[in-house]
């Protein structure tokens, strides 16, 4: 295995270890009664998924981004308001806002 092989193989172990991991989040015990919510969390507060160009936890570039979710208490997430709509339980495709 030369140099190049092995370089993209660790990256790729990386990026299955940091996926499993985000998608395990939700489910651990300090974390039991709590669900994943979208477009709630301030820039570089969000709790996981934040999209392309990202790794994970504080990595959203914009508040309220559509893609990046923080955890909050399971049955509030739909009635969490903030100047660009409510939570949501998936991913919202938002168009950029208007600085």
């Amino acid at each position: 295995m030369n140099r190049r092989d092995f370089s993209t193989a660790v990256a790729l172990a990386l990026t299955s270890a940091l996926t499993l991991g985000a998608a395990q989040a939700a489910d651990l015990p300090a974390n039991k009664g709590k669900e994943k919510c979208y477009g709630v969390s301030l820039a570089g507060q969000n709790d996981c998924a934040a999209g392309p160009g990202t790794s994970c936890a504080g990595t959203s570039k914009t508040d309220y981004q559509g893609n990046a979710w923080k955890l909050v208490p399971k049955g509030t997430c739909t009635t969490i308001r903030t100047p660009r709509g409510n939570g949501s339980l998936v991913p919202i495709a938002r168009a950029k806002a208007a600085r």
